[in-house]
């Protein structure tokens, strides 16, 4: 009888402030600003901030600071905009802030009665990320943007029934999705010393039973790990790396006149003789550490050495030529133009053909040292993408190769933004850091005696001696998986596309 009465029980738990650790509203408006309107809408929101903050404070109402950021994020942008960014972007940032009690409180709900979040953010803006990694039965309770010409907001809310003047609104959403007759049986809280009380959100009201499920001030909150995540975080996107506090934005917008002029410079450091632009580099605060292994000499001449690596940045083949002191042609398959122009070493565009694109990397292996990522995209965490099995028949042998990098700022690429400026925004950082492991050659298709090993087989061993080396996760997802998640699309460039024979007649 009991566990058929705990499969029954309702549940509802606050968002902001209980499952988050932080009940800070700021840092996803900024997020939603900066990633679907641009810097300037988000500049204008930072701007605004200490003046909504202090309205809200002298008139003691949560309503003003909220319906501004809500204006001033939202007014204007397209519906399609904003669910990119709440599907892409925000998760990460809301997972990273998830509070590990309170999740499993919520967790232990599952599989029973109805589960609710109420936030006091756009429904639109948290429902992804929800019900992605908090469970696909849980219910958003939040509020809801007006569409005016069926596509764009307007910057303001719909009422919820039954809240009228500064009423808290998600109390009156919770009330107008349950009805006035129904309660919630739990309500979930993170109790909170604040004027001599404990905090307590409106829509518990409507809630029968209260649960504790932090107490900061007995315990510091502690954020979800990562190995209990519901789901893995593989793809995200977004330019910013750290967490968009008001405090972090002022300093992010005071150092971009510096981190451009940085930019600039540790660009141009790629044309300088091999040597001296790693001394250079460091001296700007740019960190490179490669170990080479057996590839410090060149292969011999009429054959280069093939050179494997997962993907961080468009600058992995670029680091790799530095720290090898050589150069090295790097296959590409939808390089901008403008990287193209920048980069120092020699590219090679592939055409998606797979007889085409094999006779090309062979042809560049007879000039000199060629490098392929066969993840054929970036991946910001630590997992690795399936390798595609061409490179593993192009040579006698290929030599895998480990790379990591990363920055305290900015993330140096992205699916939805400007791609063009991947490199830039990288250099952007105030001490980026690249590290390049080179590996044991490993023996492919065209050189291995074994011939029963397939070259799918092949990619598959290469991405585990890589996966191995970086402590990677080793994964069947692909570079179509990442675009469809992240902008619904397939990601193919109409460039690197080989042409569509014509219609018969």
């Amino acid at each position: 009888m009991a566990a058929s009465h705990h499969r029954c029980t309702s549940v509802a738990s606050e968002l902001e402030g209980t499952l988050l650790i932080s009940g800070s509203l700021f840092p996803y408006f900024f997020l939603v600003a900066l990633e679907a309107g641009g810097p300037l809408r988000a500049l204008l929101l930072l701007a605004a901030y200490p003046l909504v903050a202090l309205l809200g404070a002298a008139f003691a109402s949560d309503d003003i600071p909220l319906l501004a950021m809500t204006f001033l994020s939202t007014a204007g942008l397209c519906v399609g905009d904003v669910t990119a960014v709440a599907r892409a972007t925000l998760p990460r940032f809301f997972l990273t802030d998830l509070r590990g009690s309170a999740f499993r409180a919520l967790a232990r709900h599952a599989g029973g009665g109805e589960r609710y979040v109420v936030t006091r953010l756009p429904r639109l803006v948290a429902e992804p990320f929800v019900r992605e990694y908090l469970g696909v039965d849980v219910r958003v309770v939040g509020t809801e943007l007006r569409v005016v010409a069926g596509k764009r907001f307007s910057g303001t809310v719909v009422a919820s029934p039954g809240v009228v003047g500064s009423g808290d609104r998600s109390l009156g959403a919770l009330v107008a999705v349950l009805g006035r007759d129904r309660i919630v049986d739990v309500g979930l809280y993170c109790s909170c010393i604040a004027g001599g009380g404990d905090r307590q959100p409106a829509f518990l009201q409507v809630c029968q039973e209260l649960r504790v499920v932090s107490a900061p001030e007995k315990a510091p909150a502690t954020p979800l790990p990562r190995s209990e995540y519901p789901r893995s975080l593989v793809f995200h996107d977004g330019r910013l790396v750290c967490r968009p506090d008001p405090l972090a934005c002022l300093a992010i917008f005071l150092w971009l006149p510096l981190s451009v002029l940085l930019s600039v410079t540790r660009l141009l450091l790629g044309f300088f003789p091999h040597g001296a632009d790693l001394l250079l580099a460091a001296a700007t605060g740019f960190r490179i550490r490669g170990t080479l292994g057996g590839a410090a000499e060149p292969a011999g001449p009429g054959r280069g050495t093939f050179f494997a690596c997962n993907h961080q940045t468009l600058m992995d083949p670029v680091i790799l030529s530095t720290v090898l002191r050589r150069k090295v042609t790097a296959v590409t398959y939808s390089l901008s133009s403008f990287s193209e122009l920048i980069a120092p070493i020699p590219t090679s565009r592939l055409t998606r053909d797979r007889g085409r694109d094999s006779r090309i990397m062979q042809g560049e292996l007879t000039r000199g040292d060629l490098v392929v990522c066969p993840e054929g995209t970036t991946c910001r965490e630590p997992y690795l993408l399936r390798f595609s099995p061409l490179f593993a028949e192009i040579a006698g042998e290929v030599t895998p190769t480990a790379v990591r990098a990363g920055g305290a700022m900015f993330h140096g690429s992205t699916v939805r933004g400007h791609k063009w400026l991947d490199s830039v925004f990288f250099l952007m950082n105030p001490a980026p850091w690249y590290e390049i492991r080179i590996l044991t050659p490993v023996a492919t298709c065209s050189g291995s005696s074994d011939g029963g090993t397939s070259s799918l087989d092949l990619a598959n061993g290469v991405q585990r001696v890589i996966g191995n080396a970086l402590g990677f996760e080793c994964t069947g997802l692909t570079r179509r998986d990442k675009y469809r998640m992240i902008a619904g699309h397939d990601g193919v460039d109409a460039r690197s596309s080989p042409p569509k024979p014509p219609p018969s007649s």
